[in-house]
């Protein structure tokens, strides 16, 4: 570089006075004059090589000069070589360095104009800049396609009008007439608040309406920003639509006791995850559990992870998994030829008693069954005896006052595609009952077995429910003692469950997708292995951390179930229902439609009587709020 090349020094222009061995003296403006007055301040200051870059070898005539010679010639040049460089597709958007730039668009500059050309290429919307790539001592710049000019010119002219584009899009939110899909972008905000992602919307607020969700969701809905399909409800309560991601790996290798025989895993045609499976070997009732805990480990990313799910999220789009999806083919029963299980072996007394249960790590053969099955085979040899225990286990229950309530439950399905809603009954038989009761016993066995044991353990229990003098029969009974059933509770103390009838209970039967299930089943292996058991306070501590995401799991689950039973409402606009009067209160009547498990409540009725019967029809649904009127009809 000579006496008087043209070079840039921290992105302005510098001119090179002198040279000091390895240093070059350059001189540059510090401060600009001023319409005032003030004149212009210069610097002098020794720099390296490697902190200048040479825009123009050939001598300025000074540096005032150079900073004061304008650009405008340079623009029409600039865009011809822009369009030469498009016209020829093996050059298109390939980078070229600023001199070969500069000879391209105006061969034979001068070094006074050098720094104006500079600018006209940095400020261009045509060719983009690489502010970190120097070649050869070159600055780098690329030639952008039109598409690449247009959205930046597009996003330069927004930022320049930024305040009027947002005023025209406000006053067409208010409207609710937006211009999709460009004013989309600006409802992020809203989707967000809409989530519970955010506290507040600005947005809503600058438009005038209220900030509530049900607010921000009807405004998504009438603005075409969501179909009134969109369910918002486990995004509200932090749950992601797919599940945990924490791979578990194969099933390590344990020594396991094989249980000989046939063992049944009964469940929902629907259900694609089988997590328990009994069998009766004419001595011993066995419950056998999936194994997860024997991958598990507590405090393991994969428990954390789990804990903080709390459950699986069944919705009527899906399964939410509480343990990643690849973990039902190794540990779900019955989904390969072996399957390996903590099992409960229990013995029992004439009437059902437990008198002696045994936890095993195990290795059985499966054999799946639908409940419609398992009901056309109960009087076979198999499964005779397992229907026999479960009718004296609810008797011995129900001797012991256990609450027995059966409101009617409906299936939901939601087609992927189309949004097409179908709800159905859920068919109840007596093999529903039977698995119940045979997961009951097991809870009541593990129960007892760590309690025996000194075990650590999380028992479940619920205080008796202060039912009236007089409860109605049918489904306004059943509701009455829903409405006086008390919350259960887990402690480290065995203490009564009234509502099954039982001295001792926990929940150890679905470790895949109940994380206190899966405590229980943590602290059983470890007394089995002789590993060190959880402290009581450490273990209450997990649960509770997992109940509260379970919580929010189920507030989730029902809310959905709701949402999706509306949207089947306004796709069914003329379809007419059966309601059974469950509640009156005043002048108003609860309705329970047991062909959909809604409630509905009518106004101004007073020739209704408990458990009577009315055709009701859709009045009104209202999305947002999760609500729906009916009229009789």
């Amino acid at each position: 570089m000579e006496k008087k090349s043209v070079v840039l020094y921290k992105n302005q222009a510098a001119v090179i006075e002198d040279r000091d061995g390895d240093k070059y003296l350059v001189r540059y403006q510090v401060s600009a004059a001023t319409p005032t007055g003030k004149k212009a301040v210069y610097g002098e200051q020794k720099v390296r090589e490697k902190d200048i870059i040479l825009l123009h070898n050939n001598p300025c005539s000074s540096l005032e000069n150079l900073l004061a010679a304008g650009g405008d010639e340079f623009i029409p040049l600039l865009h011809e070589a822009w369009e030469l460089l498009q016209s020829d597709d093996s050059t298109a958007a390939q980078p070229l360095s600023f001199s070969d730039l500069a000879d391209l668009a105006c061969s034979g500059i001068k070094a006074d104009d050098i720094w104006a050309f500079y600018k006209v290429v940095s400020e261009s919307a045509e060719f983009s800049q690489n502010q970190n790539e120097i070649k050869n001592g070159n600055l780098i710049f690329t030639p952008r396609s039109q598409g690449e000019i247009d959205a930046l010119n597009q996003k330069n002219y927004e930022k320049e009008h930024e305040a009027e584009i947002r005023s025209a899009f406000i006053a067409r939110l208010k409207q609710k007439k937006l211009n999709l899909p460009e004013d989309a972008k600006f409802m992020g905000e809203v989707e967000a608040f809409a989530l519970c992602k955010t506290e507040k919307s600005k947005v809503m607020q600058e438009a005038g309406f209220s900030q509530t969700i049900e607010k921000a969701h009807k405004l998504l809905i009438d603005t075409g920003i969501w179909d009134y399909t969109k369910n918002p409800h486990p995004s509200r309560f932090g749950f992601s639509f797919s599940s945990a991601s924490e791979q578990l790996g194969p099933m390590p290798d344990e020594e396991r006791v094989e249980v000989p025989g046939i063992s049944y895993a009964i469940d929902s045609e629907h259900s694609n995850d089988p997590d328990d499976a009994v069998a009766w070997d004419g001595e011993y009732l066995w419950v056998h559990i999936a194994d997860p805990a024997s991958s598990v480990l507590p405090d393991s990313k994969i428990d954390i992870a789990a804990r903080g799910r709390g459950t699986t999220l069944y919705i009527p789009e899906g399964a939410s998994r509480m343990l990643c999806e690849s973990a039902l083919e190794d540990y779900a029963l019955g989904l390969k030829e072996d399957s390996r299980a903590l099992s409960f072996r229990l013995k029992l007394t004439d009437d059902c008693q437990i008198d002696e249960c045994a936890v095993l790590k195990t290795k059985i053969t499966v054999h799946r069954m639908t409940y419609k099955e398992a009901e056309e085979k109960k009087e076979s040899p198999e499964l005779k005896p397992l229907f026999e225990i479960a009718r004296k286990n609810k008797a011995r229950r129900e001797a012991n006052h256990a609450v027995t309530i059966q409101m009617p439950e409906v299936d939901i399905t939601v087609d992927k595609e189309t949004k097409k809603v179908t709800v159905a009954p859920d068919e109840k038989f007596e093999s529903n009952g039977m698995i119940a009761e045979l997961m009951i016993l097991a809870g009541e066995g593990a129960a007892k077995f760590a309690f025996k044991n000194q075990i650590p353990f999380p028992f479940v229990s619920q205080e008796a429910p202060e039912f009236p003098d007089k409860i109605p029969d049918g489904l306004a009974g059943d509701f009455a003692k829903i409405k006086c059933m008390r919350k259960r509770s887990v402690g480290i103390t065995p203490a009564p469950h009234a509502g099954l009838g039982l001295s001792f209970y926990s929940q150890v039967t679905s470790p895949l997708r109940r994380y206190g299930d899966l405590i229980a089943h943590q602290q059983l292996r470890a007394f089995i292995d002789g590993r060190r058991l959880m402290p009581k306070d450490e273990m209450l501590e997990k649960v509770a951390a997992g109940d509260a995401a379970s919580v929010a799991a189920k507030k989730a689950s029902r809310k959905s179930d709701t949402h999706w039973k509306l949207v089947y409402l306004l796709q069914n606009p003329e379809m007419t229902y059966e309601g059974v009067c469950i509640d009156i209160r005043g002048n108003e009547a609860l309705f329970l439609i047991p062909s959909i498990d809604m409630q509905a409540t009518i106004k101004g009725i007073s020739d209704v009587k408990l458990n009577d019967l009315r055709t009701l029809k859709m009045k009104k649904v209202e999305i947002p709020e999760l609500s729906a009127d009916f009229e009789i009809i």
